[in-house]
């Protein structure tokens, strides 16, 4: 059974590792766009870590989407179905340039946001002015993850990860330009960010279309040799999986960034940490993630082949896999908090109180971890209705209401304890250790549920022996 393990864990990580890279990569520019504006001026980290809130939001609520296409294609190439890849990639590009298009203006009509959370003008203005610009990679980004699922469901990993790290490499050179006006151009400080980024993945785009292009692996799979009109009901296949996805991302998501928002009312200091130590737990989360985005290939693969123990096997692995890494994500945070602190800002107050909310970081590596890898192996079954909702319980039944007790000394006076004074990020970010911890636990419990029924299933009906 070691052995067993062992294999499983070696197979999950050769496809994990190359998306680890192209993840971090393109979470990387995010950390470029608050490391390099962090050390421009507290206005300008401010206000990209105002804009970035919003953008995060509807960045990773795409993504979401996007996924369903992973799980699709993951399951007729399992089943060696592999003429239908085609007709779902065209199909899924007309879906990911819709989703787009709509982010795209969802976007730049969340700057009103900014209205009611009594901001700075200048924090205001160039926090605005940020996600307007941003917004302009928002199709890009949609396409190119559709893209990114299809090559990923077929065992491609490696043009993620080459791709993202260009993009990187473009995105950190045009913030140098644009940021600080070297080479005689302008100094845009939070603006120049969003033009870099938002250019970054147009080149992204191009680039993963270009690869599928010319790699002889895609040739049997290509899905764009001629031209194809939207197919609805195909669309709306996808949509039910994806759209349960994309608003459990948004859940979990909006939640971390409306404690963004939310802090704003206490000041620069307080937000620019709590953007500052978000920032590095995304970059932290993408190791889980990676191993999630894998988890969801190979069970889906698996249940496609019809061997549902398998499918089982392979989820439990994957979920045990992220939660060794946890420990030491955990230990990590909470040793170096101090030195993190100081690699983003040079500002001491903000060093302070970074380093004092990493350690709940620390605290929710374990929960977080777990709660990914699990619902990433159920999104391989299909299933996505019930993780959403667990997500939206967990987050905005219990992270966002204790949060905001806390952090905004909402307790009632008939409580046994309450804080003498609002506890600001500290309050906020507890919130979030527990509605990790909810998640975590009830989606591993749903996971052991479902794949336990696909097996008793199985056996009922004779696909396999009692």
């Amino acid at each position: 059974m070691k052995t067993k393990i062992r294999t499983e864990a070696a197979a999950l990580w050769q496809l994990a590792w190359p998306v680890l890279i192209g993840q971090l990569a393109t979470v990387g520019m995010s950390v470029a766009d608050v490391a390099m504006t962090g050390h421009l001026s507290a206005e300008d980290l401010a206000a990209v870590a105002l804009g970035a809130s919003l953008w995060s939001i509807v960045l990773v609520t795409v993504m979401g989407i996007m996924i369903a296409i992973n799980a699709v294609v993951a399951h007729e190439v399992g089943a060696a179905k592999f003429d239908r890849i085609p007709h779902i990639m065209r199909q899924a590009m007309w879906m990911a340039a819709g989703v787009g298009l709509l982010a795209c203006l969802l976007l730049n009509l969340s700057t009103f946001v900014f209205n009611y959370l009594q901001l700075d003008a200048g924090v205001h203005a160039k926090a605005a002015q940020f996600v307007h610009v941003i917004s302009i990679g928002m199709p890009a980004f949609a396409m190119y993850r559709a893209l990114y699922s299809y090559t990923t469901s077929i065992n491609q990993t490696k043009p993620v990860m080459v791709i993202a790290l260009c993009g990187l490499s473009f995105n950190i050179f045009v913030n140098w330009l644009l940021i600080y006006g070297h080479w005689g151009l302008p100094q845009l400080g939070a603006t120049g960010c969003a033009v870099a980024t938002g250019l970054g993945l147009w080149l992204m785009l191009g680039a993963m279309l270009w690869w599928t292009h010319h790699a002889a692996v895609y040739k049997q799979t290509f899905p764009f040799t001629h031209k194809e009109a939207p197919h609805w009901p195909e669309i709306r296949s996808m949509l039910r999986i994806g759209l349960p996805i994309g608003v459990t991302y948004f859940a979990e998501v909006s939640a971390f960034c409306a404690v963004g928002l939310l802090v704003a009312r206490f000041g620069i200091v307080p937000v620019s940490a709590n953007q500052i130590a978000l920032n590095f737990s995304s970059l932290v989360f993408m190791v889980p993630l990676s191993i999630g985005i894998a988890l969801t290939t190979r069970v889906g693969q698996s249940l496609g082949e019809g061997d549902v123990v398998k499918a089982r096997f392979i989820s439990l692995v994957g979920v045990g896999l992220s939660l060794g890494f946890a420990v030491l994500s955990a230990a990590f945070i909470a040793i170096f908090r101090h030195e993190i602190a100081a690699a983003y800002t040079s500002d001491s107050a903000v060093q302070a109180m970074t380093a004092s909310l990493l350690l709940f970081a620390a605290i929710f590596q374990l929960s977080d971890a777990t709660q990914v890898s699990a619902s990433c192996a159920i999104r391989g079954y299909k299933v996505t209705r019930t993780p959403m909702l667990i997500h939206l319980m967990a987050f905005y039944g219990f992270a966002l209401p204790i949060g905001c007790a806390l952090g905004l000394g909402m307790l009632p006076d008939w409580m046994p304890w309450r804080p003498s004074q609002p506890m600001a990020a500290a309050g906020f970010w507890i919130g979030l250790v527990f509605g990790l911890t909810v998640a975590a636990l009830l989606l591993v419990a749903f996971l052991q549920r479902l794949s336990l029924r696909k097996i008793s299933f199985a056996r009922s009906s004779g696909k396999i022996a009692g």
